[in-house]
Parts: structure tokens; C-alpha cells; sequence
């Protein structure tokens, strides 16, 4: 038996900053034995809800499911040890491979060169015993692999998701420095919009608000265009099972009123690229997204209100950002009354040119951002 099989135990990895909200979405999942850790969860479950939460959860980048755990001092030891694992059980000779690795603490201390002598022992074991290997494809593999080797200990596991999650597959065109999937989502969890009120993007960008905005309130599951799931190479592969809950999915669904959420940009390329990305859903065409400077808005009451201004990436100059941020809060206070605004600050410096006093900041990182969501509550 495989580790995974043995204890049950599986590790999400989370983006920094959202291990406890990502736990919180476990929980909602009826998982209960939970340990959250710096960028990740593990969590003990079966496969049953491994196949709803790849499917399903919004928050989390991965699903590992461990197939070996091992001292590791030397990448001779790392190489004779990864070559008795029974790797006809997750691939065939027929079938791609990736391998992802990290590194730390360690007397192992490169990462490409672990995860190279990893793939030598996959690829050895098939020559013993086929005489033909697998062929590694790191763009689209069939299987990935991730190899951890932490303080010595080297934990080899197959990645359930078959790639990382926040990789949803409606963002057919994009803007420079994009929201992550996943942020975005979390964002929304956030702010508890639940439909109650109109939603409007008044700097939408790509559209990545809007289109998380769009699943959550449709409840369409978060990786329901992904063909291929990891888990589909576990050798204790349901399909029945993963069956059932993927018609689950439709059946769960529901339609999008019009005029509940709605976007616009002051840039004409971006409200293109935002209606392409929403125009991949079915329930895309209900919502708005118009080219507008918000400082040109008549303004808006008892509405959410979610943004991700520019930060520096997209604008550059400093003096023109603290302008901009201070031109929003007066927009916020005069024009947007009985309406609450949550907005993503990617460059915390510029909270403050608000001018409006925060409910509360939240740390979410956007890549190798550590911004700060903001809650302002306009009465």
C-alpha cells in the first residue's frame, strides 16, 4: 500500500496568506481532521472527497496525495529508494511525467537536480521492466510528481489535481499583472457576497473578479472545465464515483440574473479581454462590462463594490497611483452611499491616499505581492 492509503492523509497547497481561509473552505467540504502549515493543509480524508475538492474548492492550488515518506541524506539514497516504488501503478510507458520539487534545510540542496534524479529512477524502473520509459512533458504531463524534501526528509506524492487549480481555463486573453485565480476568489469569499446586492468591478481588468463573482454565485464548480484530474491515475481510481459527483456539478447549478454583477475599466483593451473571459460561461452574457472611468460614474447605492486598482505594475508612476486611490475614496464617500467597498491593494503604501478609514486589511499575497484587502463601509 501507498503511503496516502495507509493514513488518509493528503497536503493542499495554498498561496501564502490563505492557509486558514483555505482550511475553512475544507471544513465546509466535512473534512475535520485539519493542520494547517505554512502554505498548506494537511488534512485526512478518503478519495471520494479528494474528487469533490479538486473539483469544487476555489482556494487551494493542489491536492498531493503521498506515496512515500523517507530519510534522505544523500541523492544516491533518493534514487535507489524512488526506484522500488511501483510507478507502473500511477503511469504506463505510454503515458508523460512532470516532476516539481523543493528543497530546504537540507543536505540535498538543489532542487533541479533532486527532481533530475527522480525522473532517472521513474525512467530506470520502466527499462527494467519494459524496456521502454515514459516520455517527460513539463508543460502537459499526464502525471505530475512532486518531490518535498525538508530537514532531510524526502516525501514523494502524485498531484491529485493534474496541475494547479487556480488555472481555472476562462481566461483566454489577460492584462499585464493579472489577479490570480485563487485571489480573487478569496476575495469574494471575503466580502460574503452572496447576491443579495448588485456587484460592480469598477477596475476590472481581465475580468477575474467578475468571473470568480460569476462561479461563486452559479455555484459552478471551480475546475469544472478540466479534462484531466490527477487522481484519475491513482491506482484505487473510482470512476463511478467521480462520475456521479461531476453530474452533481450541473444539476447544482444556477442561472445569473441580469444587472447583479457588472464591470467596467477605462481602458478599452481590458473591457475586450474582460467580455471575451466572462463570454466562456453560458451565464457570461448577463453581465455587463462597459468602458468608463469611474470618476465619470453617476454612482452607485447599497451595492458590493470590488476592485483591484492599479499598484505599480500597470501604472508606474507613484505620485499618479496616490492620486488615482485618493480620486476612488472621494468617489466612494460622495457617490456610492449605503454601499461597501473591498479593495485589493497590491502596493500597501497607497491605503492611506483613500482617505477613508478601513474596517479591516487582510493579508493576501498576488504572486510575489504581500498586498492587503481593505473593507470600507460607506454609511
Amino acid at each position: 500500500m501507498f503511503e496516502y492509503q495507509k493514513t488518509g492523509r493528503f497536503f493542499a497547497q495554498v498561496a501564502g496568506k490563505m492557509e486558514e481561509l483555505a482550511a475553512a473552505e475544507l471544513k465546509e467540504f466535512g473534512i475535520k481532521e485539519i493542520n494547517t502549515v505554512y502554505r498548506g493543509i494537511w488534512f485526512k480524508t478518503d478519495l471520494e472527497h479528494i474528487y469533490r475538492i479538486n473539483y469544487r474548492a476555489r482556494l487551494i492550488s493542489r491536492v498531493l496525495a503521498p506515496i512515500i515518506s523517507f530519510d534522505c541524506h544523500s541523492t544516491k539514497y533518493l534514487y535507489t529508494t524512488a526506484r522500488k516504488i511501483k510507478w507502473d501503478e500511477f503511469l504506463s510507458k505510454d503515458n508523460t511525467f512532470a516532476i516539481f520539487a523543493n528543497v530546504s534545510n537540507s543536505i540535498i540542496n538543489h532542487s533541479k537536480y533532486a527532481a533530475l534524479v527522480l525522473k532517472d529512477a521513474i525512467a530506470d524502473y520502466f527499462m527494467d521492466l519494459t524496456e521502454e520509459r515514459p516520455s517527460v512533458d513539463r508543460e502537459k504531463p499526464d502525471v505530475w510528481i512532486n518531490l518535498h524534501i525538508e530537514k532531510n526528509i524526502a516525501h514523494i506524492s502524485i498531484d491529485t489535481s493534474g496541475g494547479p487549480l487556480h488555472k481555472r481555463g476562462y481566461r483566454t486573453q489577460s492584462v499585464p499583472a493579472p489577479m490570480q485565480e485563487t485571489l480573487a476568489a478569496a476575495i469574494i469569499r471575503l466580502s460574503g457576497w452572496n447576491g443579495d446586492q448588485p456587484l460592480w468591478d469598477p477596475m476590472c481588468g481581465s475580468g477575474t473578479l467578475l468571473c470568480e463573482a460569476l462561479m461563486h454565485y452559479c455555484r459552478i464548480p471551480a475546475a469544472n472545465r478540466r479534462i484531466n484530474f490527477g487522481f484519475q491515475h491513482l491506482p484505487d481510481y473510482d470512476p463511478k464515483k467521480w462520475e456521479k459527483i461531476e453530474k452533481d456539478g450541473v444539476r447544482l447549478s444556477r442561472d445569473l440574473p441580469e444587472k447583479l454583477i457588472y464591470g467596467s475599466d477605462i481602458d478599452p483593451y481590458s473591457v475586450m479581454v474582460s467580455r471575451k473571459n466572462l463570454n466562456t460561461f453560458t451565464e457570461g452574457k448577463n453581465v455587463n462590462v462597459n468602458e468608463l472611468d469611474f470618476r465619470k460614474h453617476p454612482g452607485i447605492k447599497d451595492s458590493v463594490i470590488i476592485c483591484n486598482p492599479p499598484y505599480g505594475v500597470r501604472l508606474g508612476d507613484e505620485n499618479q497611483l496616490k492620486v488615482l486611490y485618493k480620486e476612488f475614496g472621494d468617489f466612494l464617500k460622495n457617490k456610492c452611499k449605503g454601499s461597501t467597498a473591498y479593495i485589493y491593494c497590491g502596493n500597501r503604501d497607497l491605503i492611506g491616499s483613500i482617505g477613508l478609514k478601513p474596517g479591516f486589511k487582510i493579508p493576501l499575497v498576488n504572486g510575489n505581492l504581500d498586498g492587503r484587502l481593505i473593507k470600507i463601509e460607506i454609511y
